[in-house]
């Protein structure tokens, strides 16, 4: 299954962090959607899109690339978060509907956050990822490629 991973991942690296783990052992090829806003994606097997999580959201550049995949392509997503809430697939979700896309699943898990507000208090989510949840992308991604 040829893979590409569209991401935006900077302030601590969080999400990067999980998809060099999954690149170490995987062929796989990632895309900065910073660096590269309109990749052509249209050789590839399956699509994930990763992000660290911003007011609820997946990145807005992460999105955009999100709303103009080829149709019928297999879709995963990865992100990082501060604190835990329901609905953060929603967005991206929502990017790719309408698509024909088949939804594979997610993977989340907390990153260092010092965002906004939570700089003044020294960050949330200290130590995150971890060595587990960063081994517990890989395995969700070995999953997939199954």
């Amino acid at each position: 299954m040829k893979t590409a991973i569209v991401f935006y991942s900077r302030h601590h690296g969080n999400t990067k962090k999980l998809l060099d783990a999954i690149a170490e052992k995987y062929p796989v090829t990632l895309i900065d959607a910073t660096k590269n806003p309109s990749p052509d994606l249209s050789g590839y097997d399956a699509i994930g899109f990763a992000s660290g999580i911003y007011y609820s959201k997946y990145h807005k550049s992460v999105l955009k690339i999100a709303e103009n995949i080829p149709a019928g392509k297999k879709i995963f997503f990865l992100h990082t978060y501060g604190a835990k809430k329901e609905g953060y697939f929603k967005s991206i979700e929502a990017a790719v509907s309408g698509k024909q896309a088949e939804i594979l699943g997610g993977y989340e898990c907390f990153g260092f956050n010092t965002f906004g507000p939570f700089k003044l208090i020294g960050g949330i989510a200290k130590g995150h990822p971890d060595s587990d949840e960063i081994s517990g992308a890989v395995k969700f991604y070995e999953q997939l490629s199954k």
